[in-house]
């Protein structure tokens, strides 16, 4: 069976999410963390999904706010909550939100936008609506990280991507289905600067039925000193640069784009 899912309005795009080991064991945990215990003051997370980044930033200690545009991730995100002790889950507030209009009675030392979510805005509109939002609950001087992927042309201007390729082979999970996923671009938009992506898994159970579940949606990709001018009209400075999460200096061959940025003037809304 074919099933098409959206990111926010279908439960199945959140409990897939947690089945990819490749998320669970993504490096960038680690640096986020990291980040998050060096901040002097509450945190906010923009696409904070089912609590990848955001329920190890709370188990150390952070007061963090979660953002997502899906209940049904935040629900997920909610349920590993409740597993865990009163004085973790005091730390955590969870709002349903679109990161492109922040709206918050609350001011941040630190904000973070882990997984290329920034990417999810396509317009300049909306690019600069997030931003200028999170400069305005933001604290004078706090941070602001996130991260998109280097572009690699062979990748997003290549015609043989609209192929489906496999990223992640079958295994079982532990009900005894079996997943594997596959990925292609079903459309290339280069003029303006996006791609239709499409996240293809093959779930089948243990009768031998098996469901092709689409999770289409359209991807933008950006370019180093166009971010550096979208932060600046913001309110923001480029303070470090990184190409990967184990902090090396961004290069032609770096797989990511790290922006760690300073808020030094106020935006006007």
């Amino acid at each position: 069976m074919d099933l098409q899912v959206s990111y926010s309005d279908n439960p199945v795009t959140a409990e897939l999410y947690d089945l990819i080991p490749a998320y669970a064991n993504r490096s960038d945990k680690e640096f986020y963390l990291r980040r998050a215990l060096g901040a002097t003051g509450k945190i906010l997370e923009l696409g904070c999904g089912t609590g990848r980044i955001l329920i190890p930033i709370a188990e150390a200690g952070c007061a963090i706010t979660g953002v997502d545009a899906s209940e049904h991730m935040l629900t997920r995100c909610r349920q590993k909550l409740g597993a865990l002790p009163k004085s973790v889950t005091d730390r955590v507030r969870l709002i349903k939100g679109d990161m492109a209009h922040l709206k918050f009675d609350d001011t941040f030392s630190l904000a973070i936008i882990p997984f290329r979510a920034f990417q999810h805005l396509i317009s300049t509109e909306d690019q600069l609506s997030c931003l200028s939002g999170l400069n305005r609950n933001l604290l004078p001087k706090a941070k602001l990280i996130f991260d998109v992927f280097n572009v690699r042309f062979d990748i997003v201007s290549n015609p043989n991507s609209s192929k489906e390729a496999e990223d992640f082979p079958e295994s079982r999970l532990k009900d005894g289905r079996l997943l594997r996923r596959a990925s292609r671009i079903a459309r290339f938009h280069r003029a303006e600067q996006y791609n239709e992506v499409e996240i293809i898994y093959y779930l089948t159970s243990p009768d031998g039925t098996t469901d092709r579940i689409v999770h289409a949606f359209p991807f933008r990709y950006f370019f180093r000193y166009e971010i550096e001018h979208l932060l600046d009209r913001c309110g923001f400075r480029i303070i470090e640069l990184l190409g990967d999460f184990k902090g090396s200096p961004l290069s032609d061959d770096s797989p990511e784009m790290i922006f760690v940025a300073e808020k030094y003037k106020e935006v006007s809304s």
